[in-house]
């Protein structure tokens, strides 16, 4: 009965060693199956593992973009890390393109006299750095400063020569106060718009002179009025006045 009890258990040990080594093999009759059946349970563990693991799919080439369209819109997509690996350098050169254009002028001190020229026309105040200087800080307190930093922008575009820097200005200038998905965006007629839109296929440095007039026209017409009689004006021009007494 031991004897025979032997030969059962030596019957029943598996026979994956011989089957390792000659992959190729058929396992044993008595056996295969219930070997299959362990290595399907393994695969099916290890692929649940695997499934349950963050950031794992996509590993491969397929469903690498599927998470693009889940509702989790998940940060480690790989689509938003090659569109965020894009366009951080444009938006560090065009940080630093926009140094070209001045957002406050170099001035002295005006003096009494020509503040108080300022009060004859608005051609007279926009004629002088400090003129445009203290009027576009009043314009900061109304939340319109992008008007002035427009016109000044235009103004600098009217001075290159060099297409390839005027391309470059003018696509500036278009991104930051034409584009209607732009926080600065300067109020303008659908009829300039239009101009400007078909001609930044090939823009020159007077693309914007029809869009630099029409701001200039609403400063003079509603911001200038509003100047004069504001503390901005009233407080630079009693300080001026102080000093030319004590002089």
């Amino acid at each position: 009965m031991d004897g025979v009890q032997g030969l059962e258990w030596v019957d029943s040990l598996p026979d994956s060693p011989a089957t390792e080594e000659n992959p190729g093999e058929e396992p044993g009759p008595e056996m295969g199956s219930e070997q299959m059946e362990m290595r399907k349970r393994q695969m099916s563990a290890a692929q649940e593992t695997s499934d349950s693991l963050p950031g794992q799919h996509g590993v491969g080439n397929q469903g690498s973009n599927t998470c693009c369209f889940c509702w989790c819109c998940c940060c480690s997509c790989s689509c938003f890390t090659v569109r965020n690996q894009e366009e951080r350098p444009r938006g560090a050169s065009h940080e630093l393109r926009r140094e070209d254009f001045p957002t406050c002028e170099e001035s002295p001190t005006p003096t009494l006299e020509e503040v108080n020229t300022w009060a004859q026309s608005f051609d007279k105040l926009m004629l002088t750095p400090a003129g445009r200087n203290a009027f576009r800080e009043f314009l900061r307190t109304e939340f319109s400063e992008e008007n002035m930093l427009f016109w000044m922008a235009c103004e600098e575009l009217k001075k290159e020569a060099n297409k390839n820097i005027i391309d470059e200005k003018a696509r500036i200038i278009y991104e930051e106060y034409i584009s209607i998905l732009s926080p600065k965006e300067v109020s303008l007629d659908s009829r300039v718009r239009e101009v400007i839109n078909r001609n930044m296929v090939e823009p020159s440095q007077h693309i914007f002179d029809d869009a630099q007039l029409q701001i200039y026209t609403l400063m003079h017409r509603d911001s200038y009025p509003r100047f004069m009689n504001s503390t901005v004006y009233k407080d630079l021009l009693q300080s001026l006045s102080e000093k030319s007494v004590e002089a």
